[in-house]
């Protein structure tokens, strides 16, 4: 099931490796927002072809206003999700589904993702903040709908994804899901490789929109409160430095400490060959880290700013926000 907007350029790559799966889906049920780049003709003259492919035309729907349209018109009791933007591992969709067929009791599978990128600068972005399989808590994982699946029952209990959100809606889905008593599931065979955005403002972007969409669901309000308290300490320690140099010490301490995770990945990753290649990784990483910390300190706030304008979580769905539309391609169900 899948929902998607302007996914022109990586239509092709992704509808290649759901047709390599090992595992066939028995049927594709897609809903595109109302794309402007061909992405509609395109998918027309593939679903010809095959009849399991059916192609839904909804403007102007957000993201899991889309997810839930596709699940209303699918038939099936499971629901395998994952982006538009990313290349299915062969045995993605068979190890996604295996934890939770024949097993009732198993409400929902999380599978997991694996960096790439079009360019060096995508591969080590990716590398840097793709979590890796050792780095989750079966008990408190909360899968991304990049590669999750769940069964359609459950999804009806919780009344869907919540419509009203820009964006953390699979976090508020699985959320519910988790409230109501569904059994989670760890499938960590099941793989997909994407890409993330290809400049650093673009980063940028995205995670303040990413923050926006905490700040409208009130997400982690104490993740977003240690992350102002860990950076006033920084700049204070920064400022207090002058006058005692020996304070650099300590703040350099603390930031390795933060990014010793980040650091882990490139290590293990080894997005490049070269020692120059891996040195500029290495590098990147307080540039991404500092980067997306800066974002999601700005777009928390203004998440919570628009949630109260519009009245609460319900008025956001009709509320006058900037169009979050050009992210729905990286969403699919």
């Amino acid at each position: 099931m899948v929902t998607l907007f302007n996914e022109a350029d990586s239509l092709d790559g992704w509808l290649g490796s759901l047709a390599s799966q090992t595992r066939r889906p028995d049927e594709v049920v897609l809903v595109d927002a109302g794309s402007t780049d061909g992405t509609v003709e395109r998918l027309r003259e593939v679903a010809r072809r095959d009849p399991r492919i059916r192609l839904n035309v909804i403007a102007g729907v957000n993201v899991p206003q889309g997810r839930n349209e596709a699940v209303r018109r699918a038939h099936g009791p499971l629901i395998a999700v994952t982006d538009a933007g990313t290349l299915l591992e062969p045995q993605w969709l068979e190890r996604l589904l295996a934890p939770i067929e024949g097993h009732p009791e198993i409400a929902v599978s999380g599978g997991f993702s694996a960096p790439d990128g079009r360019t060096p600068f995508e591969y080590a972005l990716a590398t840097i903040i793709t979590p890796r399989i050792g780095e989750v808590d079966p008990d408190r994982y909360l899968p991304s709908s990049r590669s999750v699946a769940f069964r359609r029952e459950w999804w009806e209990r919780v009344g869907g994804y919540p419509g009203w959100l820009r964006s953390g809606e699979d976090l508020v889905f699985d959320l519910r899901l988790k409230s109501a008593g569904a059994r989670f599931a760890v499938a960590p065979g099941a793989f997909v490789r994407w890409h993330p955005r290809p400049t650093l403002m673009e980063f940028f972007k995205q995670y303040r929109h990413y923050a926006r969409g905490d700040g409208h669901g009130h997400l982690w309000p104490r993740r977003h409160a240690a992350r102002y308290s860990a950076y006033l300490a920084g700049l204070a320690l920064l400022g207090l430095s002058f006058s005692y140099p020996w304070l650099l010490a300590s703040l350099g301490a603390g930031f390795a400490a933060y990014a010793r995770r980040c650091v882990r990945r490139v290590r293990d990753e080894r997005p490049f060959d070269t020692r120059l290649g891996m040195a500029a990784a290495y590098a990147l990483v307080p540039v991404v880290l500092v980067t997306g910390d800066v974002a999601k300190m700005i777009g928390y706030p203004q998440g919570l700013w628009e949630r109260r304008r519009a009245g609460g979580a319900e008025g956001l769905a009709d509320a006058p926000i900037a169009s979050h539309r050009a992210h729905l391609g990286r969403r699919v169900l």
